[in-house]
């Protein structure tokens, strides 16, 4: 029996994932200091399309994409939303994450509708 490989994850406790909805982003945290974010876009049909991955050049490097992307995506997976991978990050962690697969919208992007 084989298992999938789960994403080995910073659980510092300062470490902070906080939606900012007005950038549609969520952002990560240590304490007082700004690492990186998530951008999204919720899609009309309620898929959320994570369109890109920033980490701040002084945390690069360090896991703090794969814990951003980790945290967000269990936190999507409990309220049962649907994503879309645009981002070449995501599309990687999917790939190398197969247990958040199901997470992936199968339905066609609204956006491409005539």
């Amino acid at each position: 029996m084989t298992t999938e490989p789960t994403p080995q994850i910073n659980d510092s406790p300062d470490l902070k994932v906080v939606p900012n909805h007005d950038a549609s982003r969520y952002e990560l945290w240590d304490g007082e200091q700004y690492i990186g974010f998530l951008g999204v876009e919720v899609l009309e049909d309620g898929t959320v399309d994570l369109q890109h991955t920033i980490i701040s050049e002084a945390f690069g490097r360090r896991g703090y994409a794969r814990t951003l992307v980790t945290r967000v995506l269990d936190d999507y997976r409990q309220r049962g939303l649907k994503v879309r991978d645009t981002c070449s990050y995501i599309q990687d962690y999917m790939r190398r994450f197969p247990f958040y697969r199901e997470l992936l919208a199968t339905t066609p992007d609204p956006r491409t509708r005539g």
